[in-house]
């Protein structure tokens, strides 16, 4: 974020402005990342939230991901928060998106120690009424999506750090033996759908990636329905574990493939040049170490925007973790994975796009004003300004823009109809405010 502040004439032209670039898929690199990964037999796949796939979130998932995978919609908690009572509404959304934008969908998650329905985990059960309610569940919701989803994560996050088992109402009731069931059920289910086993802290070999890789080899000796191993990579700034592609062999060499499924990079906010460019060297490296392995399918991000991020409200202070930040724009992270991908990268220039605000108008106790937002060298498919007034002055009314006041704040963001501002255009957008004794140009802060 930064400020500029302008000369004293009230109708002098604020040019100059450097306009945070949202998301813009034609500028961004020279093909979309879905594109990049296509050709390279990989799936680049994002998270989403049903409710936000309108508008530049929607288009970007569309544009940029060949694979969506609900981040709430599918879990046991959400389709069945009363027994017996279903609610399927976002789910069937992104399943129908996917559809109509040529993706595949990786459904998340079928049998999980988290975000269960109270009647689920409150509940008294024997051991048999327990694997019936999961057998159930599995062919209920796999049942439901037969045909039309990639993959499931079936069994999440099944171990403990030290490699032991996680307590839980699954393993406490049914044993080891679960993981074995729960996948069973899945592929009687939906014959075609891979079935993975997904887990956290098991990108580089450590304690709790070999128990995964025994446990993996163990059922494939049975002959336990198993096609996949899921790579969570909730990671932190710096610290790609070293052992990433080597722990992705050894897991294609038992036979299965691989997929990073919930990639994001945290960092200690707030972001600077030097933990962002370290950031998009850890992106490369994570989506290199999978282009390189035959077997890992792919990578999805949790969340392509920081918008739509978890990671703010579990760590307080830390978060700019995904490819995009709040407003869409591409950050360095989203060039890195399109060069890892192969793609030939041309981010904006900076200062591509510019605002200058103007007054066009003035009266004893109001004036107008016009803010002309123009590209050279970029594109944008949304905008946001904002400036903060330093006499009192209160903007009444504005077209072509929503503009909101906070005390003596000012942001406006484009319109539906006015967002899109082509390489060697531009767009205005204009306000009525009230003044009283002085109007005084304000500093004028990009946002």
């Amino acid at each position: 974020m930064r400020s500029l502040r302008t000369g004293l004439s009230l109708v002098s032209l604020l040019s100059g402005l450097a306009l945070l670039v949202p998301a813009t898929t034609a500028s961004a690199a020279d093909a979309p990342l879905r594109d990049l990964a296509a050709a390279k037999g990989k799936v680049i796949g994002t998270a989403v939230t049903g409710s936000k796939l309108t508008g530049t979130y929607g288009d970007l998932a569309a544009a940029q991901f060949n694979s969506l995978t609900p981040g709430n919609a599918m879990k046991w908690g959400s389709v069945e928060p009363t027994r017996g009572s279903y609610n399927w509404a976002e789910a069937d959304q992104i399943v129908n998106f996917a559809e109509a934008h040529g993706q595949q969908v990786r459904g998340h998650t079928l049998v999980w120690h988290s975000q269960n329905p109270s009647w689920l985990t409150n509940g008294t059960w024997t051991a048999a009424q327990l694997g019936q309610l999961m057998n159930d569940h599995i062919a209920l919701e796999v049942g439901r999506y037969k045909g039309r989803l990639a993959a499931w994560d079936v069994v999440n996050e099944p171990f403990n750090e030290d490699g032991t088992y996680r307590q839980s109402l699954w393993y406490n009731g049914l044993g080891t033996g679960y993981i074995a069931q729960a996948l069973t059920a899945a592929r009687a289910a939906d014959p075609a759908a891979k079935l993975y086993i997904n887990d956290y802290n098991v990108e580089g070999v450590n304690a709790k990636s070999t128990a995964l890789y025994n446990l993996v080899k163990s059922l494939k000796e049975q002959g336990v329905p198993i096609d996949g191993v899921g790579l969570q990579a909730h990671l932190i700034v710096g610290q790609v574990p070293a052992t990433l592609q080597q722990n992705i062999q050894r897991f294609a060499d038992l036979g299965v493939d691989v997929a990073i499924t919930e990639l994001d990079i945290r960092m200690t906010l707030p972001s600077d040049s030097t933990k962002l460019a370290q950031q998009a060297a850890d992106y490369k490296a994570v989506m290199s170490a999978c282009v390189a392995v035959a077997r890992c399918a792919g990578v999805t991000v949790w969340g392509f925007t920081d918008s739509d991020s978890w990671i703010p409200s579990t760590f307080p202070g830390q978060g700019a973790a995904t490819p995009y930040d709040e407003n869409y724009a591409p950050k360095p992270a989203y060039y890195a994975i399109a060069e890892a991908l192969g793609g030939t990268t041309t981010p904006p220039p900076t200062g591509a796009c510019t605002a200058a605000y103007s007054v066009t108008s003035q009266w004893d106790t109001g004036f107008t004003g016009q803010v002309k937002i123009s590209c050279s060298g970029a594109a944008l498919s949304s905008w946001k300004a904002g400036w903060t007034y330093g006499a009192g002055q209160r903007i009444t009314q504005a077209w072509n823009a929503t503009c909101t006041q906070s005390g003596t704040a000012v942001s406006c963001s484009n319109a539906a109809y006015n967002g899109t501002v082509p390489d060697g255009g531009s767009v205005t957008f204009g306000f009525n405010a009230s003044w009283n004794g002085s109007n005084p140009v304000p500093a004028v802060t990009l946002e």
